[in-house]
């Protein structure tokens, strides 16, 4: 549903902000309403690709969020009132943002609304997984529970980002200072050698490309700036996009060596937050709409679509997943003992345990075989570009020395 930022007045005369989501803005001024306050003001928030990132300064971090969630957990097992376990995170949460949030949220618990409404209008840091959760733990009387699972679950989810994260940082930090180095060369040493070579003499091929490049990006080093901002902000665009989405995921999970870790650390991901919503009483169908999204695939949330279609004609789970081509037969062979045994989410747990302990084993090996090629890799475009500036002085050298 459409989200809606709104300006209203409750009943002591006092100006709210807030965020809400309705199916139109009539909606939305109904249920302002039907919580005591007087719409002023509803406009609608529209999304972007570019939303993510103008938005960082109200980030809230998973590991923040799974904090807050088993607070809350243990403040409703002591027999705390909901309000009041919200205004008390309110003020004790270091993230200014999300104890502004919660603040908010608070105040709409007490004008009627229910918490995952409530949580709705801040979709931004509650994900659809973790409201769904929520309603059902309203519905079932076990708040605190579900908030328990969804703090296990946002650690588990926690651990396979900072797994990917280690992985993928050292290369990070190598090419960069690999390029650091190259435009270094490009722009002071390149330009001394030069002086040194001999005049009218015919330079090589590799060294006459070294010196166009440099003499290029020292005189147009803006342009190539520009083209650099253009390419990774397009890129950037196109991935954000449906069909960039599923063009990157086929690349992503072929890519060598960080193809595996992706995919394991993807299915990891899906069965987890399947078992964890399942194991919540969430139903079937709901659970799957909730945990396709959250895999963080394309391809994923497509099967997951075919799977709920199948459902809804009375298949199974197991063979839209098998239909897929992503899942492998472990998973597929899991799902269908589940199936019949009634016991889904405790094996989907399983299965995603399995995948955690891959990605951290695949993460810890990674390092350890990355390093090496990588220094290859940077030893020899450094190489390349210190033979192609010395290559006419070798030659002044050879020829004096005949």
């Amino acid at each position: 549903m459409p989200l809606y930022a709104y300006q209203a007045i409750d009943k002591t005369g006092n100006l709210l902000e807030g965020r809400l989501t309705a199916e139109n803005p009539q909606a939305a001024a109904d249920r302002l309403s039907q919580m005591g306050y007087a719409p002023v003001e509803i406009k609608e928030i529209k999304d972007s690709p570019l939303r993510g990132s103008l938005l960082k300064r109200n980030k809230v971090k998973l590991g923040e969020l799974a904090f807050f969630s088993r607070q809350l957990a243990a403040m409703l097992a002591s027999g705390i009132p909901l309000t009041r376990c919200l205004y008390t995170l309110s003020e004790q949460t270091g993230n200014a943002w999300l104890a502004r949030c919660t603040g908010e949220i608070a105040r709409r618990v007490e004008g009627g609304m229910s918490f995952s409404e409530a949580l709705g209008g801040y979709p931004d840091i509650f994900s659809g997984m973790y409201r769904e959760m929520i309603k059902a733990g309203e519905l079932g009387g076990a708040l605190n529970e579900i908030l328990q699972r969804l703090s296990q679950q946002l650690e588990k989810e926690k651990y396979l980002r900072d797994s990917i994260r280690s992985a993928t940082f050292y290369p990070s930090v190598v090419i960069v200072f690999a390029a650091i180095i190259v435009l270094a060369m490009m722009f002071w040493v390149v330009p001394i050698f030069v002086g040194f070579f001999p005049q009218q003499a015919a330079l090589p091929l590799p060294t006459r490309l070294v010196v166009g490049f440099s003499n290029s990006l020292r005189q147009f080093w803006y342009f190539y700036l520009l083209g650099l901002a253009a390419v990774m902000g397009g890129l950037r665009l196109y991935i954000g996009s449906p069909a960039g989405s599923r063009a990157w995921d086929k690349i992503k999970f072929r890519l060598p060596v960080f193809g595996d870790l992706f995919k394991k650390a993807t299915l990891a991901r899906f069965c987890r937050t399947l078992a964890t919503l399942l194991g919540g009483g969430i139903p079937v169908l709901q659970a799957l709409a909730a945990a396709g999204p959250a895999a963080g695939s394309s391809q994923v949330a497509e099967a997951v679509k075919q799977v709920a279609a199948g459902i809804q004609e009375g298949r199974s789970i197991a063979a839209p997943l098998k239909k897929s081509g992503f899942f492998p037969p472990m998973v597929i062979n899991m799902v269908a003992v589940g199936e019949e045994t009634g016991q889904l989410a405790a094996l989907l747990g399983r299965v995603a345990d399995f995948y955690e302990e891959e990605v951290a084993t695949v993460t810890k090996g990674l390092t350890a075989l990355i390093e090496p090629l990588l220094l290859i890799f940077v030893g020899f475009i450094i190489g390349a570009i210190v033979i192609a500036i010395y290559l006419p002085i070798f030659t002044v050298v050879t020829s004096v020395g005949r």
